[in-house]
């Protein structure tokens, strides 16, 4: 379970959103009142702490974290606005994992908590993912099809790992926009065709089986 803290509603529900999908069970909170009280029946496995937060501020959530012995092993990751070194350097001495600078991508934040759960131990759920010919090792971050290695953008990856976690789910082009591309994106869905196109290239006679859907996306071909 990842507890996310964060008072703005459209990027909380984004975050919760976009966990599910990584394959993750995520509950949001907007402010702190709710949090602890759900904190006091279910320990989570991550927390996300925005900092800037109404009444009690991130900081002072965290303080409170790492002094009570129930939850002062919790992996926190907090999320500063982006150029606030200060923040940051107080959030890490008071104990915070790793930070996410405003605004972040969506695949950003789901590889960060991977990381941090990996490195304190809360989950080995790592796993190689294997679709007929392609083979992603996710801890090594490479991609091979039919045992030969295959070289891709930071982009191609995050797409191909997506409809890899979720062969057969239809992904619209607003979709993967919000899981790899930050939420601040300002393109057109035509950046996701092109590099749907180039990740297609590169895998070469397994790109068929990246199918678009006429009208809605593109899946990973399952029949």
């Amino acid at each position: 379970m990842i507890y996310c803290l964060e008072d703005d509603s459209s990027i909380r529900d984004l975050m919760t959103y976009t966990l599910n999908v990584a394959g993750f069970d995520a509950e949001g909170f907007a402010e702190s009142a709710s949090f602890w009280q759900a904190l006091r029946s279910h320990r989570p496995d991550l927390i996300l702490l925005d900092i800037m937060l109404p009444k009690e501020d991130g900081l002072t959530v965290l303080k409170k974290l790492r002094s009570e012995p129930r939850t002062k092993d919790i992996p926190v990751i907090m999320a500063t606005a982006r150029g606030s070194e200060y923040d940051r350097v107080i959030g890490l001495d008071l104990g915070a994992d790793d930070y996410l600078s405003k605004p972040f991508g969506m695949m950003e934040m789901v590889s960060r908590i991977r990381a941090v759960l990996r490195r304190t131990g809360a989950s080995g759920d790592y796993s190689i993912l294997e679709y007929r010919s392609i083979r992603m090792d996710p801890s090594r971050r490479t991609v091979t099809v039919n045992g030969e290695p295959v070289t891709l953008t930071l982009k191609e990856y995050e797409l191909l790992h997506v409809f890899l976690e979720h062969p057969g789910i239809v992904f619209t082009r607003d979709r993967l926009l919000s899981l790899v591309w930050d939420i601040s994106y300002a393109g057109e869905t035509r950046t996701v065709d092109v590099h749907i196109g180039t990740l297609r290239t590169k895998l070469k006679e397994a790109g068929e089986l990246i199918r678009t859907v006429r009208g809605v996306g593109y899946r990973l071909e399952t029949l």
